[in-house]
């Protein structure tokens, strides 16, 4: 959804997930300046838990980088899909994993420098495998890694995905019991 502020502003492309805007800011001096504006409509992201020591993970081939990242499972809300329904769908299609309870966490704009992507933080707890359901064009490996392991891939810069990081140091600092 595009902020109320910029509702003129014209569209530029309107694409399967996001479309982009030209919008005109007005900066300190006066002077106009042009921006491209990404209007997404939202993502989750899910931190599975197996037991309090053990994460479920995936390597997940990103084509826009080209490489394959070590990465929570995450996805893009569907139209009028509800941010918990979503958690749900997309953890057991990425993972193969159902969860008996899903709590939400935290909620944060990815790159709110350009886009209004808002991601939806839950922890997904009773994992059972259902087996995974992937979309056509994910290629995504499954790996359960205990929770001391996740610490240090991000400190040695194995994991660099920003949702990954942000959720993992986010339950480390204000959830996880040592």
């Amino acid at each position: 959804m595009l902020p109320e502020s910029l509702q003129d502003a014209p569209r530029v492309y309107q694409g399967v997930r996001v479309d982009v805007y030209a919008v005109e800011l007005t900066g300190r001096d006066g002077q106009s300046i042009q921006r491209d504006l990404v209007v997404h409509p939202g993502a989750v992201v899910i931190l599975p838990l197996l037991d309090q020591d053990q994460v479920v993970m995936i390597r997940n081939h990103r084509y826009a980088v080209g490489e394959e990242l070590w990465e929570l499972p995450a996805g893009t809300l569907d139209p009028e899909e509800s941010p918990e329904v979503c958690a749900g769908r997309e953890l057991i299609e990425e993972t193969g994993y159902r969860a008996g309870q899903i709590e939400a966490l935290t909620r944060f704009y990815s790159a709110p420098g350009f886009c209004t992507e808002l991601l939806h933080g839950f922890v997904a707890r009773d994992l059972e495998q259902v087996g995974q359901d992937l979309e056509a064009t994910e290629r995504i490996i499954v790996q359960v890694l205990p929770w001391n392991r996740t610490m240090r891939m991000i400190r040695d810069g194995e994991i660099r995905d920003a949702k990954t990081i942000a959720m993992l140091l986010y339950h480390h600092a204000f959830v996880r019991e040592e």
